[in-house]
């Protein structure tokens, strides 16, 4: 019996230009921002939609080079990252199916991004757009002008208060707000995560992560094993968080909202 192997990241960031078999339908799109649109600004920009899976671990951008597309998730969720010099990285934005990575392009894409975005939790469909195609419709300042700065100054919001997050909440409120993100743009309360990956993307150390999730899961919040968590108590998970749950998901919120 023939194995059906999967796409790997490489074959799926070098796909052809978008074809008619690839291109979203506007009842199909899974991404909030698209589906704002208008069914008429959305037909316009179609056909410089494609389509593709994104892979678990994948780099999309890298610091120091251009943006070549922006990416609107249908689902699952990336992590964009700031990389220090010795290689460490903190995580300072989480974009799942409510936005879009690359927001640098919002204003201008020909200059490099100073971070890296990185697949956290994987999905079958995004819709990947090329950068001039994306800054020719900006220049059109129509609707998807409209939205997509609005997003970008949500955005920048969101960074700022993951800023403030990181410097002054504890490793347990931090990690309760991930979780409650990461719920969120997955829409299920069980998914992979190790304590190695939390520990980058919180900035804390792996032993430190170990206590707090032992004693979220002590306490019945979560269950832990094997790499996979489960949120069992989301309401007092919310509890444990901090404000900034609430201040950066409503700001994202608010900016499809009618």
């Amino acid at each position: 019996m023939a194995v059906k192997r999967r796409p790997t990241a490489r074959a799926a960031a070098n796909r052809p230009p978008p074809s008619s078999r690839n291109r979203p339908t506007p009842v199909a799109v899974r991404n909030q921002l698209l589906a704002a649109l208008s069914p008429e600004d959305y037909q316009r920009i179609a056909p410089s939609l494609e389509a593709i899976p994104l892979i678990l671990k994948t780099v999309l951008q890298k610091p120091g080079e251009p943006i070549q597309h922006v990416y609107f998730p249908g689902g699952g969720f990336c992590s964009v990252l700031t990389v220090l010099r010795d290689g460490s990285m903190v995580e300072i934005a989480t974009v799942g199916r409510e936005g879009m990575l690359g927001v640098s392009a919002v204003l201008d894409g020909r200059h490099p991004v100073s971070s890296t975005t990185m697949v956290q939790a994987e999905t079958d469909v995004c819709y990947r757009m090329p950068v001039d195609a994306f800054r020719r419709e900006m220049n059109r300042r129509g609707r998807f002008y409209e939205l997509l700065t609005h997003y970008a100054h949500a955005h920048m919001g969101f960074v700022m208060q993951s800023t403030a997050c990181n410097a002054i909440h504890s490793v347990e409120q931090r990690l309760a707000r991930w979780l409650l993100m990461a719920q969120d743009r997955i829409g299920s309360a069980e998914f992979p995560l190790t304590q190695e990956f939390v520990a980058i993307m919180l900035g804390a150390s792996r032993p430190t992560v170990t206590v707090v999730a032992g004693t979220l899961q002590g306490a019945g919040l979560i269950t832990y094993h094997r790499g996979i968590i489960r949120i069992l108590d989301r309401e007092k998970l919310e509890e444990v968080s901090c404000e900034c749950y609430q201040t950066a998901t409503e700001l994202l919120r608010l900016v499809t909202r009618p």
